[in-house]
């Protein structure tokens, strides 16, 4: 949920070791508990008028090749009696066998997507503009996605060069054999319209078919989409209601005959449980989930018959009332290639459009106890070779896991104290500094990833956690908009979904989660070195470009005075990082104890 990835610096790198086709057409496992399956069909199946359409999907890849580490590698598996267990999950390489066994006996199988396949990706993929991923999902023969909000990180241009193929306008081609083809899937975009034109700039909608049978999708990103994403990325785009939008499209999809929709948003919601499997519909039709999608979904014409979500990386299945009242699946698979969801659209043929009744759906964990696909440890291992010399770099040591859950983490409460090391190195007169937690996309994982052992930090990690291009800014706030600042965190645009900032060492505050909006921010709690905000004096801040620019919600750090732009905030953490740790003393794991929380 952030800016641009990281390239300037390590494209000119890779240039000379690895060596913008016109983007003109733009516009051109437990099972499923009872709660989760929807099947009661009336019909008998394989009978002439029912066919039954397989409709596998997932969302959030954020180019995850390999299988991700620590936390993001696990999902949390609700057990018959209660009990949670967790699993490895994740990784291409078992994603690809997974769905490939799924298909297999289904003759009529789809594979969508709900957005950001691409960006926040690690290094394997990230260094490469994302041309990996792309390739790893033509192997994975998806069919369809909608775009996210990632995919606009490096700007509508580029998501066209990922779409129709060609070298890198910068740093150009990285196989000297094959020209980079682009995907051989449709991106869709519905609600993203070019300012001037008015038109989508990618296709709005995608109708599959075989045999007779037609299942249109409408893909869509959140609104709320140039508030996550740096300026540059959205320019000149404008980013349409999502509910009006589908259902726009809808229209148009059934004046051409097409009565079987799937509406692929980037938009989410969060289940009461974050087990997997957990069953949503308790006690009733959607209940267990709240979130921009129950609204959504509460809003989007009866026409749409299933609505597969993401963006908030959580994992469901549940049915949400459509406005007639008449229930509709609406599934999310978690992020990072841990789970996919299979959901049996059941297809009338007489009627063109699919029997509600007979909907059902649930999420399987991609294991890792299955054969790895051969082509994916392929492509894996080519574009490894090329990132090697630079992922695995060490440059720094840790004592134990450094973590980056929770409303103030050990990893946030590292890179906010390396932000604020960096920005004294430029200007002794720095007091603080922040970092948005969205913007920490991984935790330090103690456990060696390859042969540099155990507690080394390499570089490729490292870009796993920051993995934007951000550079660390320095600001003047006065006492006041550093308070209005951290009250913005759960206030206004943040109340619902609340983004903890990350502070640096020596900012404290009070968190009372039993107050509402701004409330919640104890304001003559916060202090800086045991001493009260003053709020007519000035401090100087740091932080990353992005916050800087006032994203995430974050407006009130968007008014800074005097701003100096510093350097890559890649840079400032491994500096830190190389400069306070050593094999013998590594860096201890931070006891995040700089926000008290009132619960």
């Amino acid at each position: 949920m952030l800016p641009t990835p990281r390239h300037r610096r390590t494209h000119r790198i890779l240039a000379a070791a690895a060596g913008l086709a016109t983007v003109g057409a733009l516009a051109a496992a437990m099972p499923a508990s009872a709660g989760q399956d929807r099947s009661n069909p009336h019909h008998h199946p394989g009978s002439g008028r029912y066919q039954d359409v397989q409709l596998l999907s997932f969302n959030d890849l954020h180019g995850n090749l390999e299988p991700p580490t620590g936390s993001s590698g696990r999902v949390t598996e609700l057990q018959a009696d209660g009990t949670t267990k967790s699993i490895d999950a994740g990784g291409v390489e078992y994603l690809a066998t997974h769905l490939r066994e799924a298909r297999q006996g289904n003759k009529y199988s789809i594979t969508a997507a709900a957005g950001d396949m691409v960006g926040a990706s690690p290094l394997i993929s990230g260094l490469f503009h994302d041309e990996p991923t792309i390739d790893a999902l033509n192997k994975l023969d998806l069919d369809v996605t909608s775009v996210g909000n990632h995919e606009f990180d490096e700007g509508a241009k580029e998501l066209g060069r990922l779409q129709n193929g060609g070298c890198h306008p910068t740093d150009g081609c990285y196989d000297k054999k094959a020209k980079f083809r682009g995907a051989d899937f449709p991106y869709l975009a519905a609600n993203v319209t070019d300012e001037k034109t008015g038109k989508p700039i990618l296709k709005p909608y995608w109708v599959w078919k075989k045999n007779g049978v037609k299942v249109g999708f409408i893909g869509v990103t959140l609104e709320g989409t140039p508030n996550i994403v740096s300026a540059d990325g959205v320019k000149g785009l404008k980013f349409g209601d999502e509910v009006e939008t589908i259902n726009k499209y809808a229209k148009v999809l059934q004046r051409q005959g097409v009565k079987s929709i799937v509406a692929l948003i980037h938009e989410g919601g969060a289940p009461a449980s974050t087990a997997y499997n957990y069953d949503c519909d308790s006690p009733g039709a959607g209940d267990g989930i709240s979130g921009p999608i129950v609204d959504i979904a509460k809003n989007v014409t009866p026409a749409v018959d299933a609505l597969v979500t993401g963006h908030t990386h959580q994992a469901y299945a549940c049915t949400i009332p459509d406005p007639s009242g008449k229930p509709r699946m609406v599934t999310s698979a978690s992020s990072f290639g841990r789970l996919y969801t299979d959901t049996t659209l059941t297809y009338d043929r007489w009627t063109g459009d699919i029997a509600r009744t007979a909907v059902k759906s649930a999420n399987h964990v991609v294991t890792r106890d299955v054969a790895k696909a051969a082509d994916m440890t392929s492509l894996i291992s080519k574009w490894k070779t090329l990132s090697a010399p630079i992922a695995s770099r060490p440059i720094g040591y840790i004592a134990g896991e450094i973590g980056n859950a929770g409303n103030e983490s050990p990893l946030g409460d590292m890179i906010a104290d390396a932000q604020l090391a960096y920005a004294k190195s430029v200007d002794p007169e720095a007091d603080l500094a922040v970092m948005n937690p969205g913007g920490i996309r991984a935790g330090l994982t103690y456990a060696a990833s390859g042969s540099e052992g155990d507690g080394v930090v390499t570089y490729g990690e490292a870009y796993t956690v920051q993995p934007f291009a951000n550079t660390v800014n320095l600001v003047n706030l006065t006492g006041a908009q550093v308070i209005t600042a951290l009250q913005q965190q759960v206030s206004g645009a943040n109340e619902a979904a609340p983004k903890i900032l990350q502070i640096s060492k020596g900012l404290t505050y009070t968190l009372d989660l039993t107050k509402t909006g701004a409330a919640r921010v104890v304001a003559d709690s916060v202090k800086l070195n045991g001493a009260a905000i003053d709020p007519a004096a000035t401090y100087r801040v740091a932080m990353n470009s992005f916050l800087a620019g006032g994203g995430d919600g974050f407006a009130e750090l968007g008014k800074g005075g005097d701003v100096r732009v510093g350097g890559d905030d890649l840079a400032a953490f491994e500096s830190y990082l190389t400069a306070n740790s050593s094999a013998t003393a590594p860096y201890p794991v931070p006891t995040a104890d700089r926000i008290t929380v009132v619960r």
